[in-house]
């Protein structure tokens, strides 16, 4: 590719905040420009607006007028020149499910292995990966080595996360025997009993599809947090950080049967690991709502980011220092504004650099189809999300 030549631009369309920015490290890494998508429907208002997207990188099992499959047809019917790749944690499809030519791949991904494949596809790109995050991961201490280094020939943390887990296996099939041993004991007809396999069937899917998920967005954590750390020990740091308030985030959609959770309860979740509710150092206002289990992942995750920053750089690192959390709807554009102000910290400045901490909390507005604003002012940090109610509330 000569000097000054424009990148091949690749549309990712992937609705989970994580994977879609681990995509985006993906495309960059391979030496490509990549535009951003949450569903099917924005998708195609990108790919109306502008000709120079090469590849389509979409994931299948998505929310909106048609799933991932769905939009990979209609992009071929339409644009057959743009290439395609399909990618799911729960379907795996035929040469006569696909349109022809695309490529299919299970979750969780093979960073090597994608980068490869869209070099094959659309070129080998011009940027060079600035930083080999699998040898990052191969000199980290080992727990059970007592702190020495481990070397090995591939990425560990993906051979682990990409191989089925034996154990859970083995429990599914376990879980199976015994309820048909109990629906015979309990004298249940024929039909009932097919009903209630096929009802354990669903069940287990729907189980292993979220087990996939939560795997691969493990990896896209571990692989973007290693990809700008300082140090191993800071890697690790981020690393346990994000995990742990991804596991609360799950605590809370436990709670409410992975229905909607509470948007207060979200807050409070994510903010009093780092400081008390009623200390006097962080106060929350605003009508509570019933929010949707992805909405509650991707802002429990960006309060974490923020609670993260402000304990090391703004508020909460000075005694006097003081966080207001205030939410309101507008009623009539039915919209959520929610602010996040700092008081009585230090003078701030924005980064120098941007980290996947900073780029988690400015994603939430494009997961969420609004805006987010962040100022630096001399008084302390202040973030404000602006997005509309149907992208945090279940339709009726």
């Amino acid at each position: 590719m000569t000097a000054g030549a424009v990148l091949p631009t690749v549309l990712i369309v992937e609705d989970e905040m994580m994977l879609r920015m681990r995509a985006v490290d993906m495309v960059e890494d391979a030496g490509f420009s990549s535009v951003e998508a949450v569903n099917a429907d924005d998708a195609l208002a990108i790919l109306e607006s502008r000709s120079d997207i090469e590849l389509l990188f979409t994931d299948i099992q998505m929310p909106g007028s048609m799933d991932g499959l769905k939009l990979a047809h209609a992009v071929h019917e339409r644009w057959p020149s743009i290439k395609i790749i399909l990618v799911s944690g729960q379907l795996k499809l035929t040469d006569d499910d696909k349109p022809v030519d695309s490529r299919f791949f299970g979750k969780p991904l093979d960073v090597k292995q994608m980068t490869a494949e869209l070099q094959d596809m659309i070129g080998t790109g011009t940027l060079e990966i600035t930083k080999d995050v699998d040898a990052l991961i191969a000199a980290a201490p080992h727990p059970e080595a007592g702190g020495k280094t481990i070397r090995s020939e591939s990425s560990g943390s993906t051979q682990e996360l990409t191989a089925e887990n034996d154990s859970l296996r083995l429990l599914l099939e376990q879980a199976g025997i015994d309820a048909k041993v109990l629906l015979a004991q309990a004298g249940i007809d024929a039909k009932e009993r097919e009903a209630a396999d096929k009802l354990q069937k669903l069940i287990l899917e729907e189980l292993h599809h979220r087990i996939k998920n939560t795997l691969a967005t493990v990896s896209a954590i571990a692989s973007q947090s290693l990809r700008t750390a300082t140090s191993i020990e800071h890697g690790q740091q981020a690393i346990e950080g994000r995990l742990v308030a991804l596991g609360r985030a799950h605590d809370l959609l436990l709670q409410a049967r992975w229905a909607n959770a509470s948007l207060e309860q979200t807050i409070r979740g994510a903010t009093e690991p780092y400081v008390t509710i009623g200390s006097g150092r962080i106060s929350i206002q605003g009508p509570d709502i019933r929010i949707t289990s992805g909405a509650v992942i991707a802002l429990a995750m960006t309060l974490n980011e923020l609670c993260t920053n402000t304990t090391k750089f703004g508020a909460l690192s000075e005694p006097a220092g003081r966080i207001e959390i205030v939410w309101k709807i507008d009623e009539k554009e039915q919209r959520l504004h929610l602010t996040w102000s700092e008081k009585n910290g230090p003078v701030v400045h924005a980064p120098s650099r941007q980290s996947f901490g900073t780029r988690l909390i400015g994603t939430l507005g494009q997961q969420l189809k609004g805006s987010v604003k962040m100022a630096y002012d001399a008084t302390g940090f202040v973030y404000v999300l602006d997005v509309p109610m149907a992208s945090l509330v279940a339709p009726a």
